[in-house]
């Protein structure tokens, strides 16, 4: 199952769209890192595809040869999400009693 970066929306696309197709539902572009199967904000570049240019606009549509939709049910910004307080759970295991 395929979604949108953008809306979350289900779309109806081949594995790799070309450069200027959009989404049906908000007209995002559909060929960009963010729905890419590749995209991990922790790798180099936010890709783990090591062959790959390296993309400034994560959210606009680009020319990479390796695009491959991602057919996870999540966003990125849900995949890869930072916690808000990276030292809370240091914080608490110093804090809690046994």
């Amino acid at each position: 199952m395929k979604h949108c970066f953008h809306c979350k929306k289900r779309v109806n696309i081949g594995i790799k769209p070309s450069r200027n197709e959009l989404c049906p539902h908000c007209r995002a572009d559909l060929k960009v890192c963010f729905n890419c199967r590749f995209f991990n904000s922790y790798s180099n570049n936010q890709c783990s595809e090591p062959m790959a240019e390296p993309v400034i606009n994560k959210d606009k549509a680009n020319f990479c040869e390796y695009f491959q939709f991602s057919e996870s049910t999540s966003t990125p910004a849900s995949n890869n999400k930072i916690k808000e307080d990276p030292l809370k759970d240091l914080k608490r295991l110093f804090t809690e009693t046994h």
